[in-house]
This record gives C-alpha cells, sequence and structure tokens, in this order.
C-alpha cells in the first residue's frame, strides 16, 4: 500500500462543512458581555464582517468556498494522508495508522484554512487591518501571511511566554508584515490592567484575546480575526475533514476512532466534524479529543456560561471552561493554553457524541520523539498530544489482540519549536496538572446568565 494518498487540486473542496443542522439539539444562545441579552448581528459588526457573521450563525449545511480562496488553498490543498508503516513496526501493532498531515502549508500548520477566508472577507468589507491574538504563534503567522496576500496591515498580539519561547514564529509574522506585540501589553486598556495587578504576567490567550478585541473595537479601519473557538472558524478548517474521508475512501479503510488535539476546537472540529456527520448517519466511529493536563477544559471544566477572553469584552458562551480569569502554566503547547472550549465541540462532548483525554507534556514528547525517530516529521507540541493518544490506541490494540483503523490530525511541524524539544531530551522539561483548587477558585466568578 501507498505511504501517501494524495488527492488533485481540483479535489479540493468546494464548500465548508457546518455542523450546526447536525448537532444534537439546538445551540446555546450567545450573550453580549454588556447586557447579558442575546447578541444580534449589529453587536457584533464593530468587529467581524457581515459575511462572517452570517456564517457563525448560519443554519445551512454546506457554504460555498469563494474561488479566490480556493485558489490559495492550492498553494498547499489538498494536503497528504500518510500511512504509518514505520510506527507501526515500531510500535509492532496489529492497527492501522493514518495520519493527515497539516504541516505543509506555508506557515507550518492547518490555521491558514481559516485565516485565508477570514482576510478574503475583510477585504471585501473595506477593512484596512486585522488584530489578532496567537498562542503558539501558529494562528499569528497565518494570518499575517493572509493579509499579506491580501494588502491588510496586521498587528498580533502574542501571549509573551510564547513570544520568548518561539522567537523564530515572531519573526516569521514579521517577514510578512505583521506588528507583533507581546501580551499583556501597555497598547491597550486590558493589558495595562494586567500588568498593574501582575507585571510579571506570562499572558494567556484570554489576556492576548482581551487587547487584539479592544484594538478592534477602538478604530474604525479595523476588524477582530480569531483563529480558533467560534462557529465559522471551525467551518473553515472542515476542508481537512472532507479530503480526509476522500482519502480514506482510496485506501479502502475508515477509522474506527479520529484523534486530534484541542485547545480551542479549531484543529479537532476540522478533522473530526465530517467523520460525526457520518456517526449521526449511523456509522461506527469514535472522534477523541485530546487536551494538555496543566489546561484541561474538557476534562476538568465544567460546562456554563463564561467570557471568551479575560478582561470580559468578548461574547458570552455555553462552552466548557476553566473559568475566564484561569491562567495556566507556561506549557511548550502554547496553542492548547485556553480556558474555554468551542461552543460546538463543548455541546458534543456535553452529549456524549465525543470523547476526551488529558495527557502531561512529557508524555506527549515522548511520543513526539518515537513519531519523528520513527515517520521522519517534528511534530508541533499541540501535535504530540494527538501522536500520544494514537501511539496508546495502536498499543491498547496490541494488548488485545484486536485491529483497529486510527486516524489522527498531525496540525503541524515542530520546526521552530526546537526549544521545547532541547527541553526535554536535556530533562528539563517539567510535568504540570493544573490544581483542582485553582480551577475551582476561577469557577467561582463565571459570569450570572439568565435567559
Amino acid at each position: 500500500m501507498n505511504t501517501k494518498i494524495l488527492l488533485s487540486e481540483d479535489q479540493i473542496p468546494r464548500q465548508w462543512y457546518n455542523i450546526i443542522p447536525d448537532m444534537p439539539g439546538p445551540l446555546a444562545p450567545v450573550i453580549n458581555p454588556q447586557t447579558l441579552k442575546p447578541i444580534t448581528p449589529d453587536d457584533m459588526l464593530a468587529i467581524f464582517p457581515m459575511a462572517l457573521i452570517e456564517q457563525e450563525m448560519s443554519p445551512n449545511r454546506w457554504i460555498d468556498i469563494p474561488d479566490e480562496v480556493r485558489e490559495i488553498y492550492k498553494l498547499w490543498r489538498p494536503s497528504p494522508l500518510y500511512r504509518a508503516h514505520r510506527l507501526e513496526k515500531a510500535l509492532g501493532t496489529p492497527a492501522k495508522i493514518y495520519y493527515k498531515y497539516e504541516g505543509v502549508s506555508p506557515a507550518g500548520s492547518h490555521k491558514p484554512n481559516s485565516a485565508i477566508p477570514q482576510a478574503w472577507y475583510n477585504k471585501q468589507a473595506g477593512i484596512r487591518r486585522l488584530a489578532t491574538e496567537t498562542g503558539a504563534g501558529q494562528w499569528g503567522s497565518s494570518l499575517a501571511l493572509a493579509c499579506s496576500l491580501f494588502g491588510l496591515e496586521c498587528t498580533v498580539y502574542m501571549v509573551k511566554i510564547s513570544c520568548t519561547q518561539k522567537p523564530y514564529r515572531r519573526s516569521m509574522m514579521q517577514l510578512w508584515g505583521a506588528q507583533v506585540i507581546p501580551s499583556p501589553s501597555e497598547f491597550t486598556n486590558a493589558g495595562r490592567a494586567i500588568l498593574a495587578h501582575d507585571p510579571e504576567c506570562l499572558g494567556s490567550l484570554g489576556i492576548a484575546i482581551s487587547e487584539a478585541v479592544e484594538d478592534a473595537a477602538t478604530h474604525a479601519d479595523t476588524n477582530y480575526a480569531l483563529g480558533s473557538v467560534l462557529n465559522h472558524v471551525c467551518l473553515h478548517q472542515t476542508v481537512i475533514g472532507q479530503e480526509a474521508r476522500e482519502q480514506m475512501k482510496i485506501a479502502g479503510d475508515y477509522p474506527d476512532v479520529v484523534i486530534a488535539c484541542c485547545g480551542g476546537g479549531s484543529n479537532f472540529a476540522g478533522l473530526a466534524f465530517p467523520f460525526i456527520a457520518d456517526r449521526a448517519a449511523g456509522k461506527n466511529v469514535r472522534c477523541l479529543a485530546v487536551e494538555p493536563a496543566s489546561c484541561p477544559t474538557l476534562t476538568k471544566g465544567i460546562y456554563a456560561f463564561d467570557y471568551g477572553d479575560t478582561a470580559k469584552m468578548a461574547p458570552i458562551s455555553m462552552m466548557y471552561t476553566l473559568g475566564h480569569d484561569f491562567m495556566p502554566p507556561g506549557i511548550h503547547a502554547g496553542g492548547l493554553r485556553y480556558h474555554g472550549e468551542s461552543p460546538l465541540v463543548s455541546q458534543l462532548h456535553h452529549a456524549g457524541q465525543i470523547e476526551a483525554k488529558a495527557y502531561k507534556q512529557n508524555a506527549c514528547f515522548e511520543g513526539a520523539l518515537l513519531f519523528a525517530r520513527s515517520e521522519g516529521i517534528v511534530p508541533a507540541p499541540e501535535s504530540s498530544h494527538a501522536v500520544r493518544a494514537a501511539i496508546d490506541e495502536a498499543v491498547m490494540a496490541k494488548e488485545e489482540g484486536k485491529e483497529r483503523t486510527i486516524l489522527f490530525g498531525l496540525s503541524g511541524h515542530g520546526q521552530l519549536d526546537m526549544g521545547a524539544y532541547d527541553a526535554y531530551l536535556s530533562g528539563n522539561l517539567e510535568d504540570y496538572e493544573y490544581p483542582e483548587q485553582k480551577i475551582r477558585e476561577a469557577l467561582e466568578r463565571l459570569p450570572k446568565v439568565e435567559l
């Protein structure tokens, strides 16, 4: 059997899959943080173009991908599906392991799948500049790339600890013309308030979101772009799963389990949602979201209304959350350090349609090392969570003496994350398991929403 399963450019999906019509029950309303009432499209116009607002709320199962977006997708899409023959041999497992590799994009991850359309829709709306946040830098570099392709300015508030850990991600953003600001910063009221309380704050995605939203809301020529969590971001990412389904058909196979790392939810949604649609149609497939033990949103959070950011400026959504002012440790998987979870992913988990598992980072890097030494690709620290879970599934198949088909998402490469690998190889990588007392304290400060 081939190692790489490839599609041609004319097989790039022509529509995004919107899971909302296939969700288990109606969605909870999104709440305006100022009025504590359900949000309206007009409420969102200060930071988003109408086209994306319509996608956020669309009841349509399929949404056409603009031709201009598909043309840029051709720079890296369709992405390859690999059969991990060498990893299977290293594990001595009867399981068949496949991985969908998104590290072939110019930015090295799955994030341009949404950055390109977001920049395009904003350009069509006459916006001059986009403001955003980034954790590990994968989203920030992707939006910087997209803005450079469409002639937009780009301001990225990068979580301070990640800005320190991943200087070449910052360099990549600057290469594509973006202004990169370590967050929390002195540039916004939200940032200044955090620094006044904690001058040594390492930053978090919640804080960086607050700064970017404030920036966009206070400048008429600027909109906000988000790299995960929101419905339209999950929508854009479904090109991953749609391609993977077609590639699995070519392989003459179908997964028993689909695995992806999960922070805000865009990567997991992108791979898993098309298979969840199959599940709703009667297919027997498990979908497993994997998160860090230091930021265990799905596995230890609660399902409740919460703010999407630390400064309480972003909309309030029903989601699994650790509390909007939750401050996770400075782990190397910076893209997974978010206090909340996509409302869509959260509802699916609450309804028992998906599973969730949390790992400490040393276990993930151990899996990444085995993967790199067998398959040759260095996984991003975020992706290593999916690698670890896939290895465990394969080992379980070996112990049970059963065949199993495993599909996981390799959401990006780790070639700009070598500081993390240096720490692991030298034995200096710390394991964090966030204390439940801290989580309970953060959850006590959730907003009071009455509908």
